[in-house]
């Protein structure tokens, strides 16, 4: 009963949302996802399917806001929240795990509404992501992943891999950077000790490891004592992040023969 509790409260919040003064400052700027929208959408992929989410989400897109704010500033908080949920015992895994699906849904629909062409102009530089071996909900990873995709990058996502999965497409793909997704939490000594197998394994020499998700974000400091080269809060911030530790031109040193 819980999370339909939540959501119904979602849809009072959105009805009275066009009575409320936050309403004016959404129709004075419609191509801006307001604060009051994204707290109002973000509880909806407990209880509408994936179909009913598009719905409210082709609302946005029809007065202008980017497939890549959607992403940012719709799906990437409802996510957060339902992670939330489950740590309050507000809703169960299956719960979850329904939502973060709904979700993805949503974003592979938006993604194949709204592509994005790319002008091409010298070989884009190479990415993969990936959740923590052993985690199950992949929703964060996909999410980086289809923002690196949109800005340029060759990049991949893996989906609930193995590490004998990951080490193995590493040591056999250019990739100049990986991303880490770590939502459970976990000891700095399991995650230095996959970041000393990443490199030791690595086609590029100077390959380049970002961590981010729900335990990264609350303890920062995992990263630094498990060796990491950075950590991002968001898709956003982790391709600023990347931007700035991986050059746009490939180095010569990076590649083995």
């Amino acid at each position: 009963m819980l999370p339909r509790l939540l959501v119904a409260l979602a849809n009072a919040r959105i009805a009275g949302a066009a009575n409320d003064t936050n309403a004016e400052d959404a129709n004075e700027s419609p191509h801006i996802v307001q604060s009051f929208e994204t707290d109002a959408f973000a509880p909806l992929a407990l209880g509408l399917e994936a179909e009913e989410l598009m719905t409210q989400i082709e609302c946005f897109l029809d007065r202008g806001v980017t497939a890549e704010a959607v992403f940012i500033e719709l799906l990437a908080p409802a996510a957060r929240k339902l992670g939330e949920y489950w740590e309050e015992d507000r809703c169960d895994f299956v719960d979850v795990t329904m939502g973060l699906w709904r979700l993805q849904e949503v974003m592979r629909e938006v993604a194949l509404r709204s592509p994005v062409l790319h002008s091409g102009h010298g070989p884009a530089r190479s990415a993969l992501f990936s959740p923590l071996p052993g985690e199950q909900h992949c929703f964060g990873t996909l999410m980086v992943e289809e923002v690196f995709a949109r800005a340029g990058w060759d990049s991949e996502a893996l989906i609930e891999p193995q590490r004998s999965e990951m080490l193995k497409i590493v040591s056999e793909r250019e990739f100049e950077l990986v991303g880490l997704t770590v939502s459970n939490d976990c000891s700095s000594g399991e995650l230095a000790s996959l970041v000393t197998a990443i490199r030791s394994v690595s086609r590029c020499r100077s390959v380049k490891i970002i961590m981010g998700g729900r335990a990264v974000n609350a303890n920062p400091q995992l990263a630094d004592l498990a060796g990491a080269d950075g950590t991002a809060e968001d898709a956003n911030s982790a391709l600023i992040l990347a931007d700035g530790i991986v050059p746009v031109a490939k180095r010569l040193d990076c590649f083995e023969a």
